[in-house]
């Protein structure tokens, strides 16, 4: 299994399958890598997530980092581990299911909004952090956390990311970005998730380049 510093070597993007059914899973993990994405998350507020994080896990658990969103509670982080998820990504920074996802060895990324919160999330034992809402925050915030922040501590944007807007953010230091509706929406088709994810994947390689 791919860890986190390999996935973000490849791939800092998180693809986010917010309303993805269990039928439709196994094809759109298939675009997902192909074109590149090792990070993938069914939000627990999506139908039978449990069921398409077990599809995923099977499909592409060697190339892909799979687990889940929203989740809440450390109930629901049991329940991620069972059905072969490997990472816990939160709305917002739940010392309890922080701690609990570091004990089960899972990658581990919360959201959080202050540096308050950011530091309370490492110290509960979070792989990385999650700045979200991003829409609610600037390039400048990134900017100016990163200056107190761990270097080696992965930050990811979430939150109204585009393949055009995600520059700046890298400028400020933001080491990758979790990917909602600009690259999925609940019935999108396999041709529409596999092409904008190879959208936001050239978009992040042109930056690498310059």
């Amino acid at each position: 299994m791919i860890d986190l510093a390999s996935a973000l070597a490849q791939l800092p993007l998180v693809a986010i399958l917010r309303g993805i059914r269990p039928e439709e899973v196994e094809a759109a993990a298939d675009a997902l890598v192909e074109a590149g994405f090792r990070l993938i998350e069914v939000p627990l507020n999506s139908p039978d997530p449990l069921t398409s994080i077990e599809k995923l896990a099977r499909r592409v658990g060697d190339a892909a980092i799979v687990g889940a969103g929203t989740v809440l509670t450390t109930a629901q982080v049991a329940q991620v581990q069972d059905a072969g998820g490997a990472m816990i990504v939160s709305p917002n920074t739940d010392i309890a299911v922080i701690a609990e996802s570091a004990r089960r060895n899972m990658v581990s990324l919360p959201g959080y909004f202050t540096p308050t919160e950011a530091f309370a999330a490492l110290a509960a034992g979070a792989s990385g952090l999650k700045l979200f809402p991003a829409e609610a925050a600037t390039p400048a915030v990134v900017k100016a956390q990163r200056a107190v922040l761990p270097k080696d501590v992965p930050l990811l944007a979430v939150g109204g990311i585009a393949p055009d807007n995600m520059g700046p953010w890298r400028q400020a230091g933001a080491d990758g970005f979790g990917l909602g509706s600009a690259l999925y929406r609940a019935g999108a088709t396999t041709k529409e998730i596999a092409d904008n994810a190879r959208a936001f994947a050239k978009a992040w390689a042109e930056m690498e380049v310059r």
